[in-house]
């Protein structure tokens, strides 16, 4: 250690928010370049080496083949992709010199196709699995938790290319199994969940997430069935419809002062002299969509008023169309959109695509705006008083919603994203006419699945799951050295057999890392605690008795060896 490039603080970073963020920049593994920018410095590109590692073990297993793509990428694929303009502001664009448009790769679907194409021609070649480790670019708007949600990051992308559906499902299956044998090596706890496919395109579509408190994603899941899945994948358990016949007619009352529904549920209860739920009344939100490359256009959401729109799953419900609320200029060019009081009749009477959430079934009655100021309509019926131009999923989900599947409630969770798997069918292989000849001499067109880790973000991952509040705890998997000698004892003696003994160690295959520095004991052994190796062994007091200290930290458990033993316990751990 007294040749090792690291320096450890004794204080947190002013930006970090997160344990892993903390630890990972105290204990010198990482630094900060830039906003979602870092550095890895000896100890963090061992780990990170170390997670490489067994990410291609596993992907060969599957007899995956890895290659290297370039990261700096011309435009004209996704062009024609369509996801120059899909990606919108997270892809980092730019020109060369002579004005060639040009980005940063964010995911290679366009390119492993573009290859594939160029390599291949006949059936015989088929099924092939293509994978690289490489580090990717997006432009994140709120880069945070250091490496967790960065702008640059280190990314396992593989992608299969089989010539039938079947095959396909059997590539994607063989991946997701290779996934749960990385983690379980990795020793990350996760659940695997149903998921959107958003720009990538394609059908089956599942998230690996690391259950974690600071994680960005939430999931839900029913205790009693399994079922489990990302907020912006949950289907709303709709209602049977009502019968609406008999129904008194909707009636508008005056509610002046009434824009939000916490004003609006007071003046129902004295209007109708009974308790009235935020539930019974229906709020309407206008968002404006632009498809890549069109226009904008205006859409009314209608949810029930005891929920929020959830921007998460509003934004999945209309990928890749970019979403955004109305601003001034979009109610003064719209006047039939009074502010507080719209309701579903003005929209749809004025052309506005209508769509609600699914709970808002025929012969349901609602309170809502009668599109003039101070004014409300009750007992507007679904079916009979408007009809609506569709569903959206854009209510949030809440612990004790109905599963999908009929089962039970819905409890919420947080997770980090750590892996995701898609089975895209042919959208690329059709963007770039992909075919190859059948046995029979006939073009056929290979279907691909798009498999992605997160291999940067799996070093933080670990760091967030298994770390006490003295440091860091890297499983022997994925630590910088397997063992850390420490020596506690000024004695020549004592120093001159630590020595030794990192020889031994070191001749019996370990890595060791060798705190040889004239500190104190106690600094040493704070600085053991946070770099994390999972053994530590002390040349302390004991030496004098021909002992040392193994100390698991792990578990925390500590004890006493003959140093002639120590290397037999140790290897035998």
């Amino acid at each position: 250690m007294s040749h090792l490039f690291l320096r450890t603080l004794r204080d947190d970073p002013a930006d970090a928010e997160v344990p892993s963020h903390k630890l990972l920049v105290r204990a010198g593994y990482v630094r900060r370049i830039a906003p979602g920018i870092y550095s890895w410095l000896p100890l963090g590109l061992k780990v990170l080496r170390q997670v490489e590692r067994v990410v291609r073990e596993e992907m060969n297993n599957i007899g995956a083949q890895e290659i290297s793509l370039p990261a700096l990428l011309p435009r004209e694929p996704y062009e024609t992709s369509n996801r120059w303009t899909e990606y919108g502001a997270g892809l980092f664009r730019l020109q060369d010199r002579k004005g060639n448009d040009l980005l940063l790769g964010p995911t290679h679907e366009e390119l492993f196709a573009l290859t594939v194409k160029g390599e291949y021609n006949s059936y015989k070649d088929f099924p092939v699995t293509l994978y690289q480790v490489q580090t990717k670019y997006r432009d994140e708007e709120r880069p945070r938790a250091g490496i967790l949600r960065g702008r640059e990051f280190v990314m396992k992308d593989s992608y299969s290319f089989d010539l039938t559906d079947e095959g396909l499902t059997q590539s994607y299956k063989a991946h997701r199994d290779a996934y749960e044998r990385i983690f379980a090596r990795l020793g990350v706890k996760y659940v695997i969940v149903s998921a959107t496919s958003g720009a990538m395109g394609g059908s089956a579509s599942e998230e690996f997430l690391a259950e974690s408190e600071v994680g960005e994603d939430t999931y839900v899941r029913c205790v009693e069935s399994g079922y489990a899945a990302n907020v912006e994948a949950v289907k709303t358990l709709a209602p049977a419809p009502i019968p609406f016949d008999g129904l008194p007619e909707a009636v508008v009352h005056d509610t002046p002062d009434t824009p939000t529904i916490d004003s609006l549920v007071e003046a129902s209860r004295q209007i109708l002299g009974r308790d009235v739920d935020a539930s019974e009344t229906l709020k309407n939100i206008l968002v404006k969509v632009r498809q890549p490359g069109g226009e904008w256009e205006l859409v009314g959401i209608g949810i029930p008023g005891d929920r929020e729109v959830d921007d998460k799953r509003l934004e999945a419900s209309f990928e890749p169309a970019e979403v955004a609320l109305l601003d001034e200029t979009d109610f003064a060019a719209n006047p039939f959109l009074v502010k507080g009081y719209i309701g579903p009749k003005a929209l749809l009477a004025n052309g506005v695509r209508y769509l609600v959430d699914p709970r808002v079934v025929d012969g349901t009655s609602w309170i809502t705006g009668a599109d003039e100021n101070g004014k409300h309509v009750f007992g507007l019926v679904a079916g009979r008083d408007f009809v609506a131009d569709g569903t959206v999923e854009a209510a949030e989900v809440r612990d004790g919603d109905p599963s999908p599947d009929g089962a039970g409630p819905l409890v919420s969770a947080r997770g980090i994203e750590i892996g995701h798997v898609f089975q895209l069918g042919r959208k690329y292989t059709d963007a770039f006419a992909v075919d190859v000849l059948n046995e029979n001499g006939k073009p056929v067109r290979p279907t691909m699945g798009s498999y992605g880790v997160g291999v940067s973000r799996l070093v933080a991952v670990i760091a967030e799951q298994q770390h006490d509040e003295k440091g860091l705890r890297w499983p022997a998997e994925v630590a910088p050295f397997d063992v850390h000698v420490v020596i506690a004892n000024k004695d020549e003696q004592a120093r001159t057999g630590a020595e030794n003994l990192v020889e031994e160690l070191s001749n019996a295959g370990l890595d060791v890392l060798f705190d040889d520095r004239k500190a104190s004991p106690g600094v040493k052994f704070k600085d053991s605690e946070l770099l994390g190796m999972p053994l530590v062994v002390v040349v302390g007091r004991g030496f004098a008795d021909g002992n040392v200290e193994l100390r698991n930290r792990i578990t925390g458990e500590s004890n006493e060896v003959p140093v002639g033993e120590a290397v037999r316990v140790i290897l035998g751990r």
